[in-house]
């Protein structure tokens, strides 16, 4: 039986534990799981490429089941170069559902021969995005807890100094 290969695709701009473990599920799932970092050069991340892959590293540790690299373009491309037969995303509220719907049905069309499995969210999980991370770090609200310690160190750090307790 040959190696089941899936790909994790994301800007991960920062990891988050919803992330995590959404990535830890799926390894329950497949052989190998692709971290795939987008370079999307239409978006101003607030880490760099570099960076992202970094943070994912650490928040990762030695896990021999994942890779993390990066990609440019289409993700079924990627999938395709990498010998997966999936894609793996997360979801967290109903209205996420209906993107990734639309994403899912064109990667099909794309690349038929491609599988997108969708991860339902920890309950502890459920309302947390980058996007909300990084405005709430911002302004100095508290983020441990919600993020690996390496992503809360380079939020803090990006953002200066704050209490790590509020």
């Amino acid at each position: 039986m040959s190696e089941r290969i899936a790909v994790y695709p994301g800007s991960f701009d920062p990891v988050t534990l919803g992330h995590i473990d959404i990535l830890e599920r799926a390894t329950l799932i497949f052989d190998k799981v692709v971290v795939a970092v987008l370079k999307n050069s239409d978006k101003t991340p607030l880490f760099s490429t570099a960076e992202r892959v970094e943070l994912l590293r650490q928040s990762i540790g030695d896990n021999p089941r994942v890779d993390v690299a990066t990609f440019e373009g289409l993700t079924v491309e990627f999938a395709k170069r990498v010998g997966a037969t999936a894609l793996v995303r997360g979801l967290r509220v109903v209205s996420d559902f209906e993107s990734e719907f639309q994403m899912a049905l064109m990667n099909r069309r794309l690349a038929p021969a491609i599988h997108t499995v969708f991860l339902m969210t920890s309950f502890a999980n459920v309302f947390i995005s980058s996007s909300i991370i990084r405005e709430v770090c911002s302004i100095g609200g508290n983020i441990d807890g919600l993020v690996p310690s390496a992503s809360a160190a380079a939020l803090r750090q990006r953002f200066g100094s704050f209490s790590e307790v509020s």
